[in-house]
């Protein structure tokens, strides 16, 4: 591994705690601007003042481009050239991936308590997506800021910021992968776990089940039906039981539709299935498991769509180093350690280490409650964790070695 020569982490972290407030302020701009994956007007509202906000703090981009996302919301890539050098004379090239849609309906914010009491003695802020993951945008904004401010040479940065990550990524994908492959390295700025970064992530499914049966009156010739929601019920329960815990395969139902009258057997019904697993081997499990439930009424038909969204997320051997020398800065900080964790969510990262290339994500926000009414962070933080990516940006000045 080499490194560029760079300002200290705990300088680093000394000036985020000066401007801590300023940037805490951006946090709570970002929020306040409430942006569902579903909702494409908030999140072209919410992508404008990002961008806005980007530009107030780094300047206008060496290079822009928003990619439109359709039914999802757009993507857009701001880069910023560095001022490192290394084999190819442009230096290393760091990419910083976030996404700014949440999980919350527009019209959450209303009502919801911005100050959190505490029950540890510390002071929490909370508001929609604020944990997950609109600190982290904000403090990868800042901590570039910080780093350029220092005077070190920095690798070109650029920032990806996608608006549909909540709901599987189906448009950014591919541009993600397009970009990642650009860059030496990729830091996801997701909320952390604890204080950890996340080395490991399970992979995961979003899976249509739809059942078709046959529709009759329920009172005059209920023996004429073959119901597709008692059918698909029976299906739903028998998925529980695919699940295998101890080998981190999960199985959820969390949607279920169907029918079109109470006095009508009904003719369909659909069921989205989350399915999260740790490897590869279980994926193909799950897939000929489900394959070969049968329902009671052979007159039903059960179509599954195995959309497997994201692989699992492994440390990767290209990935090793980058954690080492996150570990170093953490050290420069004053921190005893920087611990790694496997989570049960999936993120962009899945995306990026199943390319087999070096990846780091949780590097945002310490705090909780993910897609939880009154998620929350600590803001008392902020400054570090600023501080730490903007220590790693100054390390990546040269392209990283393992």
């Amino acid at each position: 591994m080499t490194a560029s020569p760079a300002p200290a982490a705990a300088a680093l972290t000394a000036r985020a705690q000066e401007v801590s407030s300023r940037i805490v302020d951006d946090i709570l701009k970002l929020v306040r601007q409430e942006t569902s994956s579903y909702d494409l007007p908030g999140l072209a509202t919410g992508l404008d003042l990002l961008r806005e906000l980007t530009v107030e703090r780094l300047g206008r981009p060496d290079h822009e481009h928003r990619y439109p996302g359709g039914e999802c919301g757009d993507t857009l890539t701001l880069t910023y050239a560095g001022t490192g050098t290394g084999a190819d004379a442009g230096g290393g090239h760091v990419l910083l991936v976030g996404h700014y849609d949440t999980v919350w309906p527009t019209g959450t914010l209303a009502g919801w308590e911005q100050l959190m009491p505490s029950d540890d003695g510390r002071d929490r802020l909370s508001g929609p997506g604020i944990f997950d993951m609109k600190t982290g945008l904000a403090q990868g904004i800042w901590a570039l800021k910080l780093a350029r401010e220092s005077g070190a040479p920095l690798p070109t940065v650029t920032f990806l910021f996608n608006g549909d990550e909540e709901i599987g990524s189906l448009s950014s994908r591919p541009v993600i992968e397009e970009v990642a492959q650009k860059a030496d390295v990729t830091l996801v700025l997701e909320p952390t776990a604890h204080g950890a970064v996340k080395t490991s992530r399970k992979g995961t499914g979003i899976f249509q089940v739809t059942a078709t049966g046959v529709e009759a009156h329920a009172g005059l010739a209920p023996q004429d039906g073959a119901s597709a929601i008692t059918a698909l019920s029976e299906f739903v329960v028998a998925a529980a039981k695919v699940a295998a815990p101890d080998r981190g395969t999960t199985i959820n139902t969390g949607l279920f539709r169907g029918g079109s009258a109470i006095n009508v057997v009904a003719g369909q019904a659909t069921a989205g299935v989350d399915i999260r697993v740790s490897s590869e081997a279980e994926q193909a499990r799950v897939d000929e498991e489900l394959d070969a439930i049968k329902v009671s009424d052979p007159r039903v038909r059960i179509d599954i769509d195995h959309a497997w969204n994201r692989p699992p997320m492994t440390l990767n051997a290209a990935s090793a180093p980058l954690l080492a020398l996150a570990r170093e800065v953490a050290r420069e900080q004053g921190r005893d350690s920087l611990p790694d964790t496997a989570v049960g969510g999936a993120s962009d990262a899945n995306f990026v280490a199943a390319l087999g290339l070096p990846v780091l994500c949780g590097m945002g926000a310490v705090g909780d409650g993910a897609h939880a009414q009154g998620e929350f962070i600590y803001p008392d933080t902020v400054p570090t964790q600023t501080g730490l990516v903007a220590g790693v940006l100054g390390r990546l000045a040269k392209p990283l070695r393992g």
